[in-house]
C-alpha cells in the first residue's frame, strides 16, 4: 500500500534561500504513522477472518519496493524508486504480510520508456545506469551516513538538511499531479541558525523520527554547517557568531566541516585559531584551503 508523501509544489533550488535548509517531501511529516494506521485496520479486517497478519512499514523486515512492485502498485522506475501512473513516486511504502489466500495482482507495465532525465538530473550522478543507484554519491544517503561528507559532494548538496528530491522532481510520470499554485509546504524548510543553536534534546525532539547516523544529534549539524556553507551570507553577523562557534567546537567532525564552511563563504579570516590544530580532520582541510589561496 502507497499514502503520503506528496507530490510536492514545483521544483525549486535545493534550499530555501540564504541559510535557510531544505527537507525532503517524504520527511517533512510522519507519513509513515498514517499508512500504518491504514496498514492495522487492513490487518484487523484479515484477523478477524482467521488469517494471520503483521504490518510492516519503513522497517528493513521487508523490501517494500520489490513488494510493491510484485503486488502491482508500479514498476520499477530507473531512479530505482517505485513509479505509479498518475503519482510519481511521491508516496510512502508498507504492506501487510499474511497467510490470507489472495488472488495475485497484474504487474504494472514499465513506463520510463526512453527517458533519461532522472538520470541526467542527478545532481552527483550517483544513478549511474537505470535502476541502479550507487548509495556512495547519493545525496539522500550522504546525509545519513555518519563521519564526514565527502569534499566533492559539499557543494551539491546545496540547501539540504535531509534527503534529496531531485530524481523525483525531474520525472515526468505524475507531473500532472504537482501542486502548481505556487503554495508551499511550511515544513519545507528550516533556519539554519534555529538547527545550529538547538541542543540535542531539542534536535531529537523535532527530527528523531529520521533515521540520524547513531543517533547523535551531531550529524544534523554537520549537515547544516555545509548547507550553511552553500547557501548564507559571510558578512552576516549572525552567521559568522555560528562560525566562530563551531570552528571552537571540542567535535572534530564539526569543526572541520565549520572550517570547510568558512572558506566556501569567504571568511578565511576567522580560520586562524586552526592553524595550529593537531586533529588529522581539521588538519586536512586547512591544508587545502591553503593550497587553494596559494599561501
Amino acid at each position: 500500500m502507497g499514502g503520503g508523501g506528496g507530490p510536492p509544489p514545483p521544483p525549486r533550488p535545493a534550499g530555501g534561500g540564504a541559510g535557510r535548509l531544505r527537507i525532503a517531501a517524504y520527511a517533512r511529516h510522519d507519513h509513515y504513522a498514517t499508512l500504518r494506521g491504514h496498514l492495522e485496520r487492513l490487518a484487523d479486517r484479515i484477523r478477524s477472518d482467521g488469517w494471520t497478519a503483521r504490518v510492516v512499514a519503513d522497517d528493513n523486515a521487508l523490501v517494500d519496493r520489490a513488494a510493491a512492485v510484485r503486488a502491482g502498485i508500479g514498476w520499477y522506475g530507473k531512479n530505482a524508486n517505485v513509479l505509479l501512473p498518475g503519482r510519481g513516486s511521491w508516496f510512502v511504502l508498507g504492506a501487510v504480510v499474511t497467510d490470507a489466500l489472495l488472488s495475485p495482482s497484474e504487474q504494472v507495465e514499465e513506463g520510463c520508456g526512453t527517458c533519461r532525465r532522472c538520470l541526467d538530473g542527478c545532481p552527483t550522478g550517483a544513478i549511474i545506469q537505470p535502476g541502479v543507484v550507487d548509495a556512495r554519491r547519493c545525496l539522500a544517503w550522504l546525509v545519513q551516513a555518519p563521519g564526514s561528507i565527502p569534499r566533492e559532494f559539499r557543494r551539491a548538496l546545496g540547501g539540504r538538511l535531509y534527503g534529496c528530491d531531485d530524481c523525483q522532481e525531474v520525472c515526468p510520470v505524475g507531473r500532472s499531479e504537482v501542486i502548481a499554485d505556487g503554495t508551499e509546504d511550511p515544513a519545507a524548510d528550516v533556519e539554519a541558525i534555529d538547527v545550529l543553536e538547538a541542543d540535542d534534546a531539542d534536535l531529537l525532539e523535532r527530527f528523531g523520527r529520521w533515521y540520524i547516523a547513531e543517533r547523535d544529534p551531531r550529524y544534523l549539524r554537520r549537515n547544516a554547517l555545509v548547507a550553511l556553507g552553500n547557501t548564507a551570507d559571510g558578512s552576516d553577523p549572525a552567521v559568522v557568531r555560528l562560525l566562530e562557534a563551531f570552528l571552537a567546537d571540542p567535535d572534530p567532525v564539526l569543526r572541520s566541516h565549520a572550517t570547510w564552511a568558512a572558506a566556501e563563504l569567504g571568511r578565511r579570516d576567522l580560520l586562524g585559531g586552526l592553524d595550529d590544530d593537531e586533529d588529522p580532520l581539521v588538519a586536512e582541510e586547512m591544508a587545502l584551503i591553503r593550497g587553494r589561496v596559494g599561501t
